[in-house]
């Protein structure tokens, strides 16, 4: 499961393209998702979702994050169940969540963190902000890694994490919680002094090596997105 939020480059047609294209696709999907309102739409778009998946080759990976959403989509269901929506129109909501943890997911699963700093630096965002989310989104899956390598190694060593007990569950984290958040310091210092070495905030505009620049395949992707999208735009709303 972990591996569905990790960036694996890849040589489908999707993952070639410039990243201001995946992100309208990503946009238009996550619309999609949005004004989808009955059983056939929701389904419908499911459906338009894994096909992108399909063609991105990142289905495997988009399987697993779906896996992933199920359990909140069950809750989300059964709360709009007992507020009296009724099953059809709870499960219409539940399907639309999964709808839009997929679309979304297409962004970053086929974007590389370097990608999504180029992305936000076209978009004019505060450099500081930049620098906190693509850190994020490179290091979240890192510490989810060391969260179950943590783990194993204390199972194996008689740590028992699978109890019942909501007080002794949360008794038995501490010690898989504490040699995370010590790599975490270690990591956090490393990437402080790193920053410090190569000047960060030395200048206020700082420039880059890398330029987005769209190319022929990048023109058609964003063509066929406009209108693929946009019809399937017009057929949920008048379906």
């Amino acid at each position: 499961m972990i591996e569905g939020f990790i960036f694996r480059r890849g040589g489908s047609v999707i993952q070639r393209r410039d990243p201001r294209v995946k992100l309208l696709l990503a946009a238009f999907l996550i619309v999609i998702s949005l004004i989808s309102t009955n059983s056939y739409g929701v389904v419908l778009t499911l459906i338009f979702i894994l096909s992108v998946s399909i063609i991105a080759r990142v289905i495997k990976r988009m399987t697993k994050l779906t896996l992933f959403t199920i359990p909140f989509a069950i809750f989300i269901f059964i709360i709009n169940y007992v507020v009296g929506l009724g099953v059809l129109a709870s499960g219409i909501i539940a399907v639309r969540f999964i709808n839009i943890v997929i679309a979304s997911s297409t962004f970053f699963i086929t974007t590389s963190p370097d990608e999504l700093e180029y992305v936000m630096r076209w978009l004019k965002l505060p450099r500081d902000f930049i620098f906190a989310f693509v850190t994020a989104v490179r290091f979240v899956p890192v510490l989810m890694l060391d969260f179950y390598s943590i783990a194993d190694a204390q199972k194996s060593r008689g740590l028992q994490v699978d109890v019942r007990n909501p007080l002794k569950w949360a008794r038995n984290l501490i010690p898989i919680l504490i040699p995370l958040m010590v790599n975490s310091f270690m990591r956090s210092e490393q990437l402080a002094e790193a920053m410090e070495a190569r000047g960060y905030g030395s200048v206020k505009v700082p420039t880059s090596m890398y330029k987005l620049r769209l190319n022929l395949g990048d023109y058609i992707m964003t063509g066929l997105t406009l209108f693929i999208c946009s019809g399937m735009m017009y057929f949920l709303v008048t379906l």
